[in-house]
């Protein structure tokens, strides 16, 4: 039985122990469909004030962060035609927004995404893109990797 996984990264550590997560779990390779995907949100005032370099720097880092993730999946054992990379360049308010439109227009089983230890204000205020995914999927397993 296929089996698709959607694995929602950026270029912070935490994606890195999500995919560390996924290369150490007993799955049969050739029946996983990996997509590692990046969602830019809006960029901030002060971001667009940084101008287009720094928004290409960015970019660049994060493309390098995934292509370093697919490497790490292949070394486990998982085939390289079944690792897809996706990044989602048009800019949502949320990043969380962003990976729930994805859901919609694919077939994923498995949504995989980190969560970064927050103080219930900093949650409050920040907001918290894993809680908001799992309040909003219906169709597809969310795993939370806590770092």
């Amino acid at each position: 039985m296929k089996q698709s996984i959607l694995v929602v990264m950026n270029d912070t550590s935490h994606s890195t122990m999500v995919v560390d997560f996924l290369a150490r779990l007993p799955l049969v390779f050739s029946e996983v469909q990996v997509t590692l995907m990046h969602v830019f949100r809006k960029p901030s005032g002060s971001e667009e004030m940084m101008g287009k370099k720094f928004m290409q720097a960015q970019q660049e880092k994060t493309e390098m962060a995934m292509s370093s993730a697919r490497r790490r999946l292949m070394e486990a054992g998982y085939l390289a035609d079944h690792i897809h990379t996706h990044l989602e360049t048009e800019p949502y308010a949320t990043v969380a927004d962003g990976i729930i439109a994805e859901i919609g227009k694919g077939r994923y089983d498995i949504v995989v995404i980190s969560r970064r230890k927050m103080s219930r204000s900093e949650e409050f205020v920040l907001g918290d893109a894993s809680i908001k995914v799992i309040r909003a999927l219906d169709q597809a397993a969310v795993v939370v990797v806590k770092c």
